[in-house]
């Protein structure tokens, strides 16, 4: 990492991106790895480096979604509002097993306990629902960016939550209702909302909503959905 990009960044945010994501083509089969940085550079991004991640949306008991504030240290997207928990699966034999994507449902576990305090007894991996998959590009600074196929994984469950504030600085349950309007707010400026937040409510969670809990009918493993560049 160049001395000008590590001397801007939190020192645990630059630690993390040493870390291994999984490369694929836009098919999701895996074709390599590579640094957490070396992803995330738009200027990588650009010439099409692709990787592997997730996205979790966990509804409580009043059919609330969480809703975090990222921390403003983020390397991509500091400060928006974001889904429950995202980030990527790495690339080790755990979590690249694709069995009924139990490699990434693994990651988000971890995921969840570091970032959120939500242990693996109270969230199993029986709890995390593999719904479908994304793909979609967005730019963050003149610096970094994200260009992802998600795994979009539900949760629906009361959990306690003990957040790692060097991750995220608030998180908010939010109706159906309050979300849209979340999203209005961001369209006119008044809310920083990230890209695939947006993306997701209106291609899926709104269309979900109101089947809640029981959305077996709209699990989609064969689609890689295309929702563009942001």
């Amino acid at each position: 990492m160049s001395e000008e990009i590590s001397s801007n960044l939190d020192r645990y945010q630059a630690e993390r991106l040493a870390e291994l994501c999984i490369t694929v083509d836009e098919n999701d089969n895996v074709i390599g790895t590579e640094s957490k940085k070396t992803c995330h550079m738009y200027k990588n991004i650009e010439k099409g480096l692709l990787h592997r991640a997730f996205s979790v949306v966990l509804f409580n008991s009043k059919n609330q979604i969480l809703v975090q504030e990222r921390s403003d240290t983020k390397v991509t997207f500091p400060g928006y509002f974001s889904d429950s928990n995202c980030s990527h699966p790495l690339s080790n034999p755990l979590e690249l097993d694709e069995n009924n994507a139990i490699g990434v449902r693994r990651a988000a576990q971890r995921r969840l306990q570091a970032e959120l305090g939500i242990s693996p007894e109270e969230v199993t991996l029986d709890d995390i629902i593999y719904m479908t998959r994304y793909h979609y590009k967005a730019q963050s600074d003149q610096t970094w960016g994200e260009h992802e196929i998600a795994y979009l994984l539900l949760i629906t469950k009361d959990v306690t939550l003990n957040p790692d504030f060097r991750e995220l600085k608030n998180y908010h349950y939010m109706s159906k209702e309050e979300l849209r309007e979340l999203l209005a707010k961001g369209a006119r400026g008044e809310a920083k909302v990230t890209p695939w937040l947006k993306v997701m409510a209106e291609n899926f969670l709104f269309k979900w909503w109101d089947s809640l809990p029981n959305l077996d009918h709209f699990v989609d493993h064969e689609t890689i959905h295309r929702l563009g560049n942001y």
